[in-house]
């Protein structure tokens, strides 16, 4: 009897793990996206909340193609760990 119950406790104790593994992954992959493609997302959504409101938003959308454009160039550019510094760096900028 005794044996069952620690048996249990520590296979719940294995899948709240594996959740919390799960779960972290899922946010860095989340953050990683956001990092990539977060300011064409807000100019979209600020694009469609001023069409929603009856006006013209051609600046949201052009806003959005630039952003979305600056991700295309960050995406295709050849990166190391050589280059670790001046990556960040210029992301700062």
């Amino acid at each position: 009897m005794r044996q069952s119950i620690l048996t249990r406790k520590r296979n719940l104790g294995q899948g709240m793990t594996e959740y919390i593994i799960i779960t972290a992954l899922i946010a860095i992959a989340a953050i990683g996206v956001y990092s990539m493609f977060g300011e064409t997302v807000r100019n979209q959504v600020a694009g469609m909340a001023q069409e929603m409101r009856g006006e013209d938003a051609q600046d949201e959308i052009d806003a959005a193609g630039d952003a979305a454009d600056d991700a295309t160039d960050t995406a295709d550019t050849t990166v190391d760990l050589g280059d670790y510094n001046d990556t960040g760096s210029s992301a700062a900028d």
